[in-house]
């Protein structure tokens, strides 16, 4: 079994586009790392972020044209977990017991039972503290080791 496996949110997927505070460690932590996974929803949530950046002038319309290939070129290459109904119901749980929003349970599921399936550890990468905090207590390890 790979070195480290790793379960990146939208929060930290993006940062390996976009140049912003967090992307040095992002690009430190995908070197380390022997699998990088996501939920499918992944691809919605890095491609909407993408295009807020632009209409909120973070972003210019080229840049982020760039960034959106860039990672519709690297998605292949990303373990892509499927959100299933058990991962739904599970979600849907965790959302309720942790008080997490919807796609932020939805990423707690899917790197939980990622885990439960590979039969390793598995650290979340998030830079929400919401999340970061439900990982821990679910029992993933965690990255930035702080609380974001």
């Amino acid at each position: 079994m790979p070195e480290r496996v790793v379960y990146l949110d939208a929060s930290a997927l993006v940062k390996r586009y976009v140049r912003e505070t967090g992307t040095e460690g992002v690009q430190r932590l995908l070197r380390g790392a022997g699998v990088v996974g996501t939920a499918a929803i992944t691809r919605v949530e890095v491609t909407a972020a993408l295009a807020k950046a632009v209409r909120m002038g973070v972003l210019a319309g080229s840049e982020a044209l760039d960034a959106l290939g860039a990672f519709r070129d690297e998605w292949r290459a990303l373990e892509r977990i499927q959100v299933t109904e058990t991962i739904l119901s599970r979600a849907a749980n965790l959302a309720w017991e942790q008080n997490l929003r919807a796609y932020d349970a939805t990423h707690l599921a899917a790197a939980v039972i990622w885990q439960e399936l590979l039969g390793v550890p598995v650290t979340m990468a998030t830079f929400d503290r919401e999340l970061w905090e439900a990982s821990r207590a679910a029992g993933l390890d965690v990255w930035p080791g702080e609380t974001p």
